[in-house]
């Protein structure tokens, strides 16, 4: 038996299935949020499982949508939360590696518990008595700290190929070792998951890269062959060897896992950062006569893998963006200490500036610890922060234009330097970056 905390989300769920039983209908919880209370984590949301059919389930209660009527899926609102009312249900015939083509309704927990992925997954609570129903012993899993999934792996896999993802996203995130059979099944059926749409792939790296534990998803990924189907770049950085005076930690896949282990705010666009900012050495990589390795314009060729990447995977165009810009910009900070003012200033006054600083802060600290040039920002924060919301220019193209001045790339490199010199604090006002136009003129 176990106790669920009094909550205001728990405490719907239970309305739900006492008033589901009191129609007549069984009733229980289901999946992610009996695992989390089992491991005493907070709950984020809760499944209910049914015996009562959708449209049953629809006329018993005032506030509800369908939003999978074919898998017997409705949404019950209650106190302003949405949750899903899932009808028991078996699956079968699976024939391209996600749709089942037989769902049939059934008033059988075991057989609902029969059609799901893992066993941490399978197991049920009923709220009227605490009691858990669990048929394939996930309480067990759970306590040997073990990934299984719920009957054959090889079957659970070919029903869904993306189902081997989530076997890495879930041992990553509990820091549990896969069951052997998993293992043999990744092992054999690691290619088919280039069959899965770009979405789902990308939505299951996302929660393995903002997760308790990115490198180790990552290096699972590696270990099992599904990283070089999936992100073949990441996967190349592999063994790419680097000079120990710059990168005592190891290669460049090292480098980057070392990066994704010092994230403190996994946040998404950070963690994309950290994984694809150095994709570029890959292809850069050259070796002197001194026998040092280098990586010339790694960023500018790593920022256009990126954008490919991300494209691939059907990231956001802001998104995209953004992560691009990151990775191309990423090895100006070892030069911050000899940039003019202007400079420095358009590069914080920049969208994307607290991503790029932080990816600059791991990078330094999971390779030669050279934080000085981070440091020397943080000194001038104050300064730099009101710097950040840069004037508006002292002269536009209509102003040159009304001086006389044609429209052309003359008129735009004067316009580039009198705003060069409004940054610098040579031309505080109007009148005398006019001036400085007719001086140049004359």
């Amino acid at each position: 038996m176990i106790v669920f905390p009094d909550s205001g989300l728990f405490g719907g769920a239970a309305r739900i299935t006492e008033i589901l039983r009191r129609h007549g209908y069984m009733a229980l919880l289901v999946g992610g949020a009996v695992r989390d209370i089992m491991q005493g984590k907070p709950l984020k949301d809760i499944d209910i499982v049914t015996s009562a059919l959708p449209d049953q389930v629809q006329a018993i209660f005032p506030h509800t949508f369908a939003v999978g009527a074919a898998f017997g899926i409705v949404v019950v609102v209650v106190d302003g939360v949405n949750y899903e009312v899932a009808t028991f249900r078996e699956e079968r015939d699976y024939l391209d590696g996600r749709h089942p083509e037989t769902v049939c309704f059934t008033d059988s927990p075991l057989l609902d518990a029969s059609r799901r992925d893992f066993t941490v997954n399978a197991m049920f609570y009923d709220p009227a008595t605490g009691e858990v129903l669990d048929f394939f012993d996930g309480q067990g899993d759970l306590s040997r700290g073990v990934i299984r999934t719920v009957g054959e792996a090889e079957t659970r896999f070919r029903e869904d190929y993306l189902r081997m993802l989530r076997a890495v996203r879930f041992a990553s995130r509990f820091q549990f070792k896969l069951d052997p059979a998993i293992v043999a099944a990744i092992t054999k059926l690691k290619d088919q998951v280039s069959r899965l749409s770009p979405e789902r792939i990308r939505d299951e790296l996302c929660g393995m890269l903002t997760g308790p534990n990115p490198a180790g998803a990552v290096i699972m990924l590696r270990d099992l062959g599904l990283l070089r189907v999936i992100l073949p770049e990441v996967a190349a950085m592999d063994g790419v060897a680097q000079h120990e005076l710059y990168h005592p930690e190891g290669d460049v896949f090292t480098h980057t896992m070392l990066m994704l282990r010092h994230m403190s705010l996994p946040k998404l666009e950070l963690a994309w950062c950290v994984l694809l900012h150095d994709i570029g050495k890959v292809v850069t990589r050259t070796v002197g006569e001194d026998g040092i390795p280098h990586f010339y314009g790694h960023e500018d060729i790593g920022a256009d893998m990126a954008a490919g990447v991300l494209q691939r995977l059907r990231f956001s165009r802001q998104q995209t963006e953004d992560i691009v810009h990151a990775v191309r910009n990423h090895m100006r900070f070892a030069h911050v200490d000899q940039m003019r003012a202007s400079t420095r200033k358009r590069m914080m006054s920049e969208p994307c500036f607290p991503l790029e600083l932080e990816l600059h802060r791991i990078d330094c600290v999971s390779s030669n610890m050279l934080l000085g040039n981070y440091v020397l920002l943080l000194d001038k924060m104050p300064e730099l922060e009101a710097e950040r919301a840069l004037p508006p220019p002292l002269l536009t193209g209509k102003d040159l234009i009304a001086m006389g001045i044609r429209p052309g790339p003359d008129m735009g490199e004067l316009l580039r330097q009198v705003r060069d010199m409004q940054l610098e604090g040579e031309l505080t006002d109007r009148a005398a970056a006019m001036a400085w136009v007719e001086a140049r003129r004359a």
